[in-house]
């Protein structure tokens, strides 16, 4: 079985996280047994390649990729004026002035060749894909350089599609999940489905391999998901705690009281639904007065220059720190030890 390559000891992967994932931790997950991840959406070409290569030079194991397929749009300059215009004044706590315009900040992985023919010449073990799928020619010369493919789902009508599409693997995305939701079209309805019950309703509609995510923080939690079919699980917070994540001290800290502030789904960040720790930006997010957010990912630009404003000033709480709900359960310590923990608390359970 090819998951089984993958995750010959331990059916544990290590989520993409962008920002937070880094060469370090991918390579002691998989160095542990399990599956280490980069999240290389938002690096340039050449910034990807290192990184690949600077965990290649910390394991021989197999390791991922994964890449944000979102579908680029046009920008609104009204919308984005009208959203600048109403920033203003969380701007003006911190005595600075929100940014002039708004930019998409970094491309699709569907509009940028240069990252797919980097990845045909690294050839990681797998590229997983978000926010939808690129064309069939890019799937097509990725398959071609014998690389797995896997693609986030949130339903069973995007489980269909990346089934016919030639995908190897599914990553089931449950409403529990941290990060940024995996919706192929943002306008559509979401089914919020929790992760237990979204495995079942794929598992009846394609035969492929699927990788829970979302809510598993512990062994008990692993085998909860094996045995409501999945083949692996992809954890991310449990993951954000531990000693080589890139996770700022203030998202650590959010983190360590995840268990009284709550985590919840939210746009205003970024453009796009995410679940992060409750914050100030959570409290805009549900502001009766806010206009329309502008499209994923231009406004994102103007919530890190909110947060970076907010930061010189000693205030954290506009950061992106994601996080699922299962956020208060977080266990820090390095990942290889919190790798044997799992593999421990698994057996245990089953």
């Amino acid at each position: 079985m090819l998951l089984r390559h993958l995750v010959p000891d331990i059916p544990v992967i290590q989520a993409p996280m962008a920002g937070v994932s880094t060469p370090t931790l991918a390579a002691a997950v998989s160095e542990a047994g399990g599956f280490g991840s980069l999240g290389i959406g938002a690096m340039s070409p050449e910034t990807a390649r290192v990184a690949i290569s600077e965990t290649r030079c910390l394991t021989r194991r197999p390791f991922g990729v994964n890449v944000f397929c979102h579908r680029s749009v046009p920008p609104d300059p009204t919308c984005n004026q009208r959203w600048l215009a109403w920033l203003r004044p969380e701007f003006a706590r911190y005595k600075a002035e929100p940014p002039a315009t708004l930019h998409e900040i970094y491309p699709s992985f569907r509009d940028d060749s240069a990252i797919c023919d980097m990845l045909i010449k690294e050839r990681p073990a797998l590229v997983s894909f978000h926010f939808g799928l690129p064309d069939h020619a890019m799937i097509s010369a990725l398959r071609g350089a014998d690389i797995l493919l896997a693609a986030t789902v949130t339903a069973p009508a995007e489980a269909r599609q990346a089934t016919e599409a030639g995908i190897d693997f599914l990553i089931a995305q449950g409403y529990e999940a941290g990060g940024h939701r995996g919706l192929s079209d943002p306008q559509a309805e979401d089914l919020r489905l929790d992760t237990l019950t979204l495995l079942r309703r794929i598992a009846a509609c394609t035969p492929l391999p699927l990788i829970a995510a979302g809510g598993i923080m512990n062994g008990a939690d692993i085998v909860a998901a094996l045995k409501a079919g999945a083949a692996a699980v992809q954890m991310g917070t449990a993951f954000v705690a531990c000693d080589e994540s890139a996770a700022s001290p203030a998202h650590r800290a959010a983190l360590s009281a995840a268990g009284q502030s709550g985590t919840a789904m939210m746009s205003a960040i970024s453009g796009r639904p995410a679940r992060g720790i409750i914050n100030r930006f959570t409290s805009l997010d549900v502001r009766p007065d806010r206009p329309v957010i502008p499209a994923y990912p231009c406004a994102y630009e103007a919530g890190k220059a909110l947060d970076r404003a907010a930061r010189a000033c000693g205030e954290t709480g506009y950061g992106a720190f994601w996080a699922g709900s299962n956020a208060g359960r977080v266990r820090p310590m390095p990942a290889a030890r919190l790798m044997a923990l799992l593999s421990d608390e698994i057996r245990e359970t089953e």
